[in-house]
């Protein structure tokens, strides 16, 4: 997959990043080469594996699903510019 100068440009708006002229023509060589070595996995035959979340098989241990508030809330806000009995107090963003 070739990467051109926009999609460089739009990549860094998304990840909010700063870059220069420069370092958009060395981006898009990067960027292109990392596609299509993605692009090589799709040449692998994965029909025959099950998905999996680790490579050991391990039962994940279950624990009682209890509802708390953590009993930290003043810590929670406490650097919150503007809190109110333990909640977080937001501009109104609807009319």
């Amino acid at each position: 997959m070739q990467v051109d100068e926009a999609t460089v440009r739009r990549i860094a708006r998304l990840a909010r990043m700063r870059v220069s002229d420069e370092e958009a023509k060395g981006l898009e060589k990067e960027l292109s080469g990392i596609f299509d070595w993605v692009k090589q996995l799709d040449e692998v035959d994965t029909s025959a594996v099950e998905p999996m979340t680790r490579v050991v098989d391990q039962k994940l241990t279950m624990r009682d699903d209890v509802v708390t508030d953590g009993e930290i809330a003043d810590q929670v806000t406490a650097n919150a510019p503007m809190s109110e009995d333990n909640f977080f107090v937001v501009p109104k963003v609807v009319e």
